[in-house]
């Protein structure tokens, strides 16, 4: 049954509390850039990730490791200067929040005063408790990763689906509950099995986001630059390519370069 969607002028933390409690489901895109943003934003999307994806397409990494915090805060100041309406949350970096709760604060606050952003996201569950109790209790929201954590790519060795054993399904859900009774706004639950997604989102108040885990939870979330194709080397089973820019951009360009070359561009009506 369709649920008549409520116009948010912007979208808060309460806001995306009360679409799920109004069965609305939460739409979730990254953008690292004003221009994305500003895009992203205008299209309607609920939240907007800061995500440190960036590392891979943005800056060609392999992994999310290599980003630093300067360089997420510079990439959250451009996308906030780009927002309306969209609720803004922004990653943490690798290495700036899980070896004590101190540090954890500290790079919460130079994100939150430096770059303008709304919410941060962090990975991991009990493991990174008191961090997150220290941020929220400085006022700041915080969204949970569960799942597969791609900052722990090389405790896990591979990004196959997490999860699918008993025990750290259990732990997952365990983590879960953990978060929303510290104070999480939301939680997002990557490359797991669809039912236990499902199960997460019904057994806690708070909205589940998810990428490759199902449509049981209460919203979705993908890299943008995946979505709209302009990346191609990346094919997961739970990515959907609305666009596919990659074959269209190169086209383009290559059109651009020939008329370049043959002095078609600029022509007589091209020039001042």
């Amino acid at each position: 049954m369709s649920v008549a969607k409520k116009d948010y002028k912007i979208v808060t933390t309460k806001s995306l509390f009360d679409m799920k409690q109004n069965g609305e489901k939460i739409s979730m895109l990254t953008a690292y850039d004003y221009t994305m943003a500003k895009i992203v934003d205008s299209a309607g999307v609920d939240v907007i990730l800061v995500g440190d994806s960036a590392s891979n397409v943005m800056a060609g990494h392999e992994t999310t490791l290599p980003i630093t915090l300067d360089q997420m805060i510079y990439h959250a100041s451009c996308v906030v200067r780009g927002v309306d309406r969209a609720l803004v949350v922004v990653d943490l970096p690798f290495g700036t929040y899980q070896s004590d709760s101190k540090k954890a604060l500290e790079s919460a606050i130079r994100v939150m005063k430096e770059s303008g952003a709304h919410a941060l996201k962090l990975e991991g569950g009990k493991e990174i408790k008191e961090g997150i109790k220290k941020i929220l209790g400085a006022g700041v929201p915080v969204m949970g990763h569960l799942g597969l954590t791609p900052q722990s790519i090389y405790k896990f060795g591979t990004y196959t689906v997490r999860a699918k054993e008993d025990a750290e399904a259990e732990k997952l859900i365990e983590d879960a509950k953990m978060l929303e009774k510290i104070g999480c706004f939301a939680i997002v639950l990557e490359k797991i099995p669809a039912t236990l997604a499902t199960r997460v989102a019904q057994e806690v108040s708070i909205p589940i986001i998810g990428i490759g885990a199902g449509g049981g939870v209460d919203g979705q979330v993908l890299v943008v630059h995946d979505m709209i194709g302009m990346t191609h080397e990346f094919s997961p089973k739970f990515l959907r390519r609305y666009m596919n820019l990659y074959e269209d951009m190169t086209k383009s360009i290559g059109q651009y370069v020939d008329d370049v070359k043959s002095k078609d561009f600029p022509n007589t009506t091209e020039q001042y």
